[in-house]
C-alpha cells in the first residue's frame, strides 16, 4: 500500500517495542505519515490527530483564566501540546511523558512540530509515569514551590478511562483519583480527557461528582485514505 516506508528510531522500552516509521500512501502523494508502532501494534498516526487538537482547543476554552500553567499528560506525536502553545494564554507547559525516548524524538527533531515545542520558551520536557505524579499532586514537577496548583492538566494517554495502557493507571480515574487531581487544580482549573471511546456514562457520572462542571464533547476524525469518519470523545471537567 505504501511507496515508501522508513523506520526513524527502533527501542527496547519497559512497555515493549516502540517504532517510529515515516510512510507514504499513493493516495496522499508527496504527504509524509509519521506512525508509532508498539509491540507490532499501532499506536498514532500523523493522519489522524482532530482528537488530539481538540483535546487543547477544548480544554483551554473551557478556562477563562487571563494566564495558563499547563500540564499535558503523554507527549506522543507532539498535536496537543502545539496546540495547546497556540493559546496566548499559555504562561508554561510542561509535557509529561513516562518514555525518554518519545522525548528523544522531538529534541531530535525527528516530527514535523517537534520544533514548534523545541523553540517555545514556555514549554518543557518531563520524564515520568504521569499516574505516579497525580498520585504525588504533582509535587516533582516543581519541588521549590510546594502545593503548586495548575490552571488545565490536558491528558491522552490511555485509550479510555476503561481501555488503559498499564492496569495501575485505573485508579486514577476512579473518584479519589480525581479529587487528588482536582486538588491540584486553581478555582476554575479544567481537566480535559481524550478517549478513543463513545461517551461512558458511568465515567461522566464520577466527573460531575468531584467537579463543578463538567460535558463530554464528540470530535469527528476522518480518515483520507478510506473516506470514513471515527469518533473521540473529549472530556471536560472544571472545579
Amino acid at each position: 500500500m505504501s511507496i515508501n516506508l522508513e523506520e526513524l528510531d527502533y527501542q527496547q522500552t519497559p512497555i515493549g517495542e516502540l517504532i517510529l516509521r515515516r510512510r507514504r500512501f499513493p493516495i496522499l502523494g508527496e504527504l509524509d505519515v509519521y506512525e508509532v508502532i508498539l509491540n507490532d501494534e499501532f499506536l498514532m498516526s500523523s493522519l489522524y490527530t482532530a482528537g488530539e487538537i481538540a483535546l487543547s482547543k477544548l480544554g483551554l476554552s473551557y478556562s477563562d483564566a487571563s494566564s495558563l500553567d499547563v500540564i499535558v499528560g503523554g507527549l506522543g506525536l507532539g498535536y496537543t501540546a502545539v496546540a495547546a502553545l497556540e493559546d496566548s494564554r499559555v504562561k508554561s507547559l510542561t509535557i509529561v511523558d513516562a518514555l525518554p525516548t518519545v522525548i528523544s524524538w522531538h529534541e531530535r527533531g525527528l516530527l514535523p512540530v517537534s520544533h514548534r515545542m523545541n523553540d517555545d520558551d514556555r514549554s518543557r520536557y518531563f520524564s515520568a509515569n504521569f499516574f505516579e505524579l497525580a498520585r504525588d499532586n504533582f509535587s516533582a514537577l516543581s519541588p521549590q514551590q510546594p502545593g503548586r496548583r495548575y490552571h488545565a492538566v490536558l491528558l491522552d494517554i490511555d485509550h479510555s478511562p476503561n481501555h488503559l495502557l498499564h492496569p495501575t493507571n485505573k485508579s486514577f480515574y476512579a473518584t479519589e483519583g480525581l479529587i487528588r487531581l482536582r486538588d491540584c487544580l486553581h478555582p476554575k482549573g479544567v481537566f480535559a480527557l481524550w478517549s478513543n471511546d463513545p461517551i461512558d456514562p458511568p465515567f461522566t457520572i464520577r466527573l460531575s461528582e468531584v467537579f463543578a462542571d463538567t460535558s463530554a464533547e464528540v470530535v469527528a476524525v476522518d480518515n483520507p485514505i478510506t473516506g470514513e469518519t471515527g469518533y473521540n470523545t473529549i472530556y471536560l471537567a472544571r472545579t
